[in-house]
């Protein structure tokens, strides 16, 4: 019989979740006891219910996980937790988490993970709490676990717990007078069966392997040595019989190879260049967790994540589960091009608009009005998890490929043709001075809400901007009436061009400023994008000053 010790705490300071749980650099998880408070802060947010509870636990295969699910393990046990769903050596995919949680009803999950952000001894490291719905956490309960975090005294723990983390399977302590159960189970199993229901796997197999005369439909999949390597062997290699030359970095690995496991053209540049110089008709590239994705086509055609989100609304009734379940509304993130909006009037759906961060889309998917949503983050889902879904992603491209029988760039032309195109660009300026950068958009805010902004003009070489609006974007949830407050900075012009400026969430250091510029044309749709958007990035420039606030002549990534 193991005992529950009682150790005594003291709080740090910032313990504060973004917009997706806490990220700081691993050798601040490292101090004394800060990991341990801030996993009593999420079991204490749950009060009573966790008592006799299930959680399921997960990571993306970062440095620390393995360590942070042993402490998991023990101080779960020492607040009555009665069982816990663990992924076989800590793994498991961020959406992977959302389905288990989903499917066997637990209380919620604990997901070890910094998402894109780069992993190792001297990078990030992160840990969120996911409800019951199977999304993360939503404002309330963040605020909470933040608030315990500022008193917390002492933490619970049983530490003479050893739990093989390696070996699948059911393992059982007694502590105290109750059992507490650790179930190691696959971290794969479920999640595939799951996409053979959503999908039609034998359609897409025939697409790959080449049938009715036509050849085969060559793929290429980076996992970035994320968590998804293991879901891209079994589903993409065993499942659907593509070539083991198809799956690039495959193996998870603490460090991620050395790379940044972001899924966009600078950090997955490999993948472009070797779909740009080789015979391939797809790729596909997964960030670190496993819930963003790009795509890109024959020649390296990149698809903007704005139009892949756009793309899939208009053909989702080629993919079994909205056969069965319908199409209900359309949704996505303030900053993402509004190309999905125009399916949305063009099918009758209800379409909405909602701050950044995946737990916004939870509730409408809740209140059954919600089918399909993605941000401009290189995120892409539906309402049969509650994350977003990289490798749900790839498949649902794949699906409407062989459904239309046309190439990705086939099917992008189409739908502008029919549409219209949001010509789309998001300018990233990483790791910053935090205090230039919030003083930058405490300017700017006064700046664009002062009387007379509206209506003002903006002029770079033939082309002249008038504002038709300016905010701080707020958004009250339909379902529940809750509101988030300062969102973003918007710039609307009259001829529906928009600028929109962010301080990301995401990041474990400094300040990342993110600028995203988005114009529409009805009939000019072939154009360069950076060539078509150069006067309004010039405009936005010029109206934010921010090369002078940031110190940098150029962004770090452009998307």
């Amino acid at each position: 019989m193991s005992n529950i010790v009682t150790v005594n705490t003291n709080p740090y300071e910032g313990q504060k979740p973004g917009t997706s749980g806490l990220r700081k650099k691993v050798k601040v998880f490292l101090q004394e006891n800060y990991t341990e408070n801030f996993i009593q802060s999420i079991l204490d947010a749950n009060k009573d219910a966790v008592v006799g509870s299930t959680l399921v636990v997960g990571g993306d295969g970062r440095y620390l996980v393995k360590e942070v699910v042993d402490k998991i393990i023990k101080i779960s046990a020492g607040n009555g937790v009665a069982r816990l769903l663990v992924g076989q050596n800590g793994i498991l995919s961020t959406p992977a988490v959302s389905h288990i949680i989903r499917k066997y009803k637990t209380l919620g999950g604990i997901v070890l993970t910094a998402s894109h952000n780069p992993g190792g001894i001297n990078n990030d490291f992160g840990i969120k709490f996911n409800c019951s719905n199977g999304g993360p956490a939503p404002d309330g309960t963040t605020n909470e676990i933040y608030k315990l975090t500022t008193a917390i005294k002492q933490y619970k723990i049983v530490p003479d717990i050893k739990c093989d983390i390696d070996t699948i399977g059911v393992q059982r302590f007694k502590v105290g007078d109750n059992e507490f159960v650790v179930e190691i189970i696959d971290s794969v199993k479920d999640y595939v069966e799951y996409m053979k229901e959503i999908f039609d796997f034998p359609k897409i197999k025939a697409l790959l392997q080449g049938s009715g005369g036509k050849k085969p439909f060559k793929i290429l999949i980076d996992a970035m040595n994320g968590v998804t390597g293991p879901y891209v062997r079994r589903i993409f290699v065993q499942e659907l019989g593509a070539s083991e030359q198809s799956a690039r970095r495959a193996d998870p690995l603490p460090d991620f190879g050395g790379a940044h496991p972001d899924p966009n053209l600078t950090y997955a540049a490999d993948l472009v260049e070797a779909v740009r110089n080789g015979d391939y008709d797809f790729g596909a590239a997964f960030d670190g967790d496993g819930d963003r994705n790009m795509i890109i086509g024959r020649g390296a055609f990149f698809v903007t994540p704005s139009d892949s989100l756009a793309v899939l609304a208009s053909l989702l009734q080629h993919i079994p589960y909205f056969q069965r379940s319908g199409v209900r509304g359309f949704a996505r993130s303030m900053p993402t091009a509004a190309a999905v909006d125009r399916v949305a009037q063009d099918l009758g759906k209800e379409m909405f608009q909602v701050p950044t961060g995946w737990k916004y889309f939870g509730n409408l998917m809740d209140a059954g009005r919600l089918s399909l949503c993605g941000e401009e983050s290189f995120g892409t889902g539906s309402d049969h998890v509650r994350e977003k879904d990289g490798v749900w992603a790839a498949l649902a491209w794949l699906s409407v490929l062989a459904a239309t029988g046309q190439s990705v760039e086939g099917l992008l032309v189409a739908h502008w043709k029919k549409y219209g195109r949001n010509y789309f660009t998001r300018y990233d300026y990483e790791e910053c001075a935090s205090d230039p950068c919030n003083d930058m958009m405490q300017e700017l805010e006064k700046k664009i809400t002062e009387p007379g902004f509206v209506g003002s003009k903006h002029t770079s070489g033939d082309k002249t901007y008038v504002v038709a609006l300016a905010d701080n974007f707020s958004y009250m949830d339909p379902v529940d009436r809750s509101v988030a407050m300062k969102q973003g900075l918007r710039i609307m012009f009259e001829d529906g061009s928009r600028v929109v400026f962010r301080l990301s969430g995401t990041g474990s250091s400094g300040a990342t400023v993110r600028l995203y510029i988005d114009s529409y044309e009805d009939k000019d749709v072939l154009g360069d994008a950076q060539m078509k958007l150069k006067p309004l990035i010039d405009v936005a420039l010029e109206i934010s000053q921010l090369q002078n606030y940031t110190g940098r002549d150029a962004p770090t990534v452009i998307t």
